[in-house]
C-alpha cells in the first residue's frame, strides 16, 4: 500500500514506518522537527528511515494547507496514519499556544485535504488524557470525555470531535485511538521513563511527583505499533459493530479504540524496574502533584480485541529492559 505516516520521525511514528516498511509498503513519512527535544533523536530515526528504498520523508509543517496539499497530491495515499503533535502535559502548563496550531490547525488540514484526495482508512492518534478527572476504570471508549485537565487534552478532544464530523460530511472512515503512556527504544526524552533512566544512570536525583501515589498504563512500543498496524485493516463501516461495547457512529463511519496495556502499574514499581535494569538505585525527590496531571490511567481493551484479535501484553520489566539497553548503546557513558 501506499501509506502516509505524519510524525515520522517522532517516537511511535518512527517504529510505525519502520514497521511498515518492512512489510514491504511504500511510506511517505512528514515531520516538522520541531526542537521540542534534542533534534539528534530525530535526525537519527530518520536517517534509519531515510536509508530504506521504499520510503519518502519530507521536512514540512502540516499546519501549512498548502504544504499538506502538497505532500497528499504527491503521495496519494491509500492510507494515512496521522501521529504528528505536539505532545507533554507538562509542556502544555508553558506554551498552550503551540497546540492550537500543531494539534487543532494540522489535523484540520489533514481532514479537509482528505476530503478532496479520499483515502481507505485515516487513522488519527489521541491520548489516555482526554478522559480527563474520569474516575471511573478502566476507561471505557464509550464514557464520557468532557473533563479535560489541560491544553493538550483539549486539543486532542478537538481533534477527534472534528474527525467524526468529517467522517459524517464526507464518509471518509476515520479511527481515532487514544494511547496510554507508551515507552520503548527511541522515546521521547520529555517522558519520565527517559529522565529516569538518565539520571539514575548519571547518579542524579528524579522528581518524582505525587510523593508516587500514581498508576499508568504502560503500553510498550511494539504493542503500540502492533495494534495500529492491525487497525489499519479495519475500516470502520455503519451498522457493523465488533462487539456490545463498539464506539463505532451510528451516524458516520468512525470509531474511537484504546490502545493500551490493561493493566495499571505503581509508578514506584515502574521505577524499581528501571532500577533493576540499569543496576542502580534511584536518589527520589518527592514532589506535590503538577497540575493538569491524574492521578490514575488504565485501559479497557476489550474493543481493540474484538477488532483485532490482538492484546498488548509486553510486561514492565520486558520493556523497560529493552529501553535501558537501547539507551547504554545510543548514549553510550
Amino acid at each position: 500500500m501506499q501509506i502516509l505516516v505524519t510524525g515520522s520521525a517522532g517516537f511511535i511514528g518512527f517504529h510505525l514506518a519502520r514497521r511498515l516498511l518492512q512489510e514491504g509498503h511504500a511510506v511517505t513519512g512528514v515531520d516538522s522537527f520541531v526542537p521540542y527535544y534534542d533534534l539528534r533523536l530525530k535526525e537519527a530515526r530518520h536517517a534509519l528511515l531515510d536509508a530504506e528504498p521504499g520510503y519518502r520523508g519530507h521536512r514540512a509543517d502540516l499546519a501549512d494547507p498548502a504544504v499538506v496539499e502538497r505532500i497528499l497530491a504527491e503521495a496519494q495515499p491509500e492510507v494515512v496514519v496521522h501521529l504528528a503533535a505536539q505532545a507533554g502535559v507538562r509542556y502544555a502548563l508553558e506554551h498552550p499556544d503551540s497546540y492550537i496550531a500543531s494539534n487543532i490547525q494540522a489535523t484540520f488540514n489533514i481532514l479537509d485535504g482528505l476530503k478532496r484526495r479520499p483515502a481507505k482508512h485515516l487513522l488519527i492518534a489521541s491520548t489516555s488524557s482526554a478522559y480527563g478527572a474520569n474516575e471511573t476504570m478502566p476507561f471505557r471508549e464509550q464514557d464520557p470525555a468532557v473533563t479535560p485537565l489541560n491544553i493538550y487534552s483539549a486539543s486532542k478532544l478537538a481533534t477527534e470531535h472534528m474527525a467524526h464530523a468529517y467522517a459524517h460530511l464526507w464518509k471518509q472512515p476515520i479511527t481515532a485511538f487514544r494511547f496510554f503512556t507508551v515507552y520503548g527504544p527511541w522515546g521521547r526524552p520529555d517522558m519520565a521513563f527517559f529522565k529516569f533512566t538518565r539520571a539514575i544512570l548519571q547518579g542524579e536525583p528524579i522528581d518524582v511527583y505525587n510523593h508516587g501515589q500514581m498508576e499508568r498504563d504502560f503500553t510498550y512500543i511494539d504493542d503500540i505499533v502492533e495494534a495500529i498496524r492491525r487497525l489499519i485493516a479495519t475500516v470502520p463501516v455503519p451498522g457493523s459493530p465488533a462487539c456490545a461495547s463498539d464506539s463505532l457512529s451510528p451516524v458516520a463511519p468512525y470509531r474511537l479504540v484504546n490502545i493500551g496495556n490493561g493493566q495499571p502499574v505503581q509508578l514506584l514499581d515502574f521505577i524499581a524496574a528501571i532500577e533493576r535494569a540499569a543496576g542502580r538505585a534511584a536518589i527520589r525527590n518527592l514532589m506535590p502533584m503538577q497540575p493538569g496531571d491524574v492521578t490514575r490511567t488504565w485501559a479497557d481493551t476489550t474493543l481493540l480485541q474484538a477488532l483485532t484479535g490482538f492484546a498488548p501484553a509486553t510486561t514492565v520489566e520486558e520493556g523497560i529492559a529493552a529501553f535501558v539497553a537501547w539507551y547504554r548503546d545510543f548514549y553510550p557513558a
